[in-house]
């Protein structure tokens, strides 16, 4: 069984992703850095979620007013190449989007209809990867990151901050990432855990709305830090085994423009922290074919929600294969994602929404070539 197998394998087959914690994408993968001699890979997505919900009553406003599909399809893209420098250090780059969000309310919602939300996030992460011994090794470098947002409260709901808008200009700042490894390569076993630091950002703030004027103002926006444990090993000739934890630091991301903020007392966003968990196995059926199977689960964390980021946990299953030929290595996934029931709230714990029975299918491919 070849190493490389087990690599694509750990890299959880693109298709998994978007779910975690409301805007988490990808879950921050290194496992490119892992690959031997010089790689090259190519990944694509698409994430096409259902997430739909039925307003709650709101003070005289009567409840069951549909909110329609809000969630947008989605496609995550990625790019990374790793080289050799010696025996011993190796060098690599990645390209990825690792957060975001396009959530938009339909014209049935009365207490929210035409709220929209629309945040992207990519990242440039360079790495280096160095073995002290055949067992051992440290991996760490720089994060680039860059974003912008934009967001918009009409409905009932939202009172009198029903057309308030706020456009937040792109933004790039560095963060960084270290880890560590143990690898017992005859067992096809390798340990990783990955720190990855929160990135702090200064947004410039657009703020409109019906009771003030445009204000432009600097606000400070972090993006949580993680880390990630993932594993590999055989368990019998051509089959192995793959997984790990993720944990992310969600309540420190604030987003509080100051106007909204100093009216109503509150930002945007407010996330409880999670832990997300996956386990898969993989079979190689001949020099070219390895099939694949991972579930991927996070429990719910929150008894109300985010009117932007309407689940709580989630639990999936991903189908997949790889082909290997010659130097060239095509994985392919299906995933269905089914997305934990969760009740929206405005202001202190006032719940506005229902929304229940909401799932997702993605689907992934990455193409990869060593030299």
């Amino acid at each position: 069984m070849k190493r490389e197998l087990g690599l694509a394998a750990g890299a959880a087959l693109i298709a998994a992703g978007a779910n975690a914690g409301g805007i988490d994408r990808n879950g921050q993968p290194i496992s490119f850095i892992f690959e031997e001699g010089t790689f090259i890979e190519i990944g694509i997505g698409s994430v096409s979620p259902s997430m739909s919900g039925v307003d709650l009553p709101f003070f005289r406003v009567p409840g069951g007013g549909p909110s329609g599909n809000i969630a947008k399809p989605i496609t995550p893209l990625s790019f990374s190449i790793k080289t050799d420098i010696t025996d011993k250090l190796s060098f690599g780059v990645l390209y990825d989007e690792p957060f975001g969000a396009e959530i938009e309310y339909g014209p049935g919602s009365l207490l929210f209809g035409g709220t929209t939300a629309r945040a992207e996030i990519s990242a440039v992460t360079a790495l280096l990867r160095y073995k002290f011994t055949d067992r051992f090794s440290a991996h760490g470098g720089l994060r680039i990151q860059s974003g912008d947002a934009d967001v918009t409260f009409t409905g009932l709901a939202n009172g009198v901050f029903s057309g308030y808008n706020v456009k937040i200009t792109n933004d790039t700042a560095i963060g960084y990432v270290a880890g560590v490894a143990y690898e017992i390569p005859e067992y096809f076993l390798r340990v990783a855990l990955t720190y990855n630091s929160a990135i702090t950002h200064e947004f410039l703030a657009i703020e409109s709305g019906p009771i003030f004027p445009t204000t432009i103002s600097t606000i400070e926006t972090t993006t949580p830090q993680s880390v990630n444990l993932e594993f590999q090993s055989g368990i019998a000739p051509k089959t192995f085994v793959f997984g790990g934890a993720r944990w992310v630091d969600w309540s420190a991301l604030q987003f509080n423009p100051p106007v909204l903020l100093g009216i109503s007392g509150e930002g945007i966003v407010d996330f409880e922290d999670t832990v997300t968990y996956s386990l898969g196995i993989g079979r190689q059926f001949n020099e070219r074919w390895t099939g694949l199977f991972s579930l991927i689960y996070e429990p719910g964390v929150a008894p109300l929600v985010s009117v932007l980021a309407p689940t709580d946990g989630f639990w999936g299953a991903t189908l997949g294969a790889v082909y290997t030929n010659a130097n060239m290595r095509i994985t392919a996934g299906v995933n269905y994602t089914n997305l934990g029931d969760a009740t929206t709230e405005v202001g202190p714990n006032i719940p506005v929404g229902d929304f229940s029975g909401n799932d997702s299918v993605g689907f992934g491919m990455k193409v990869g070539w060593s030299f």
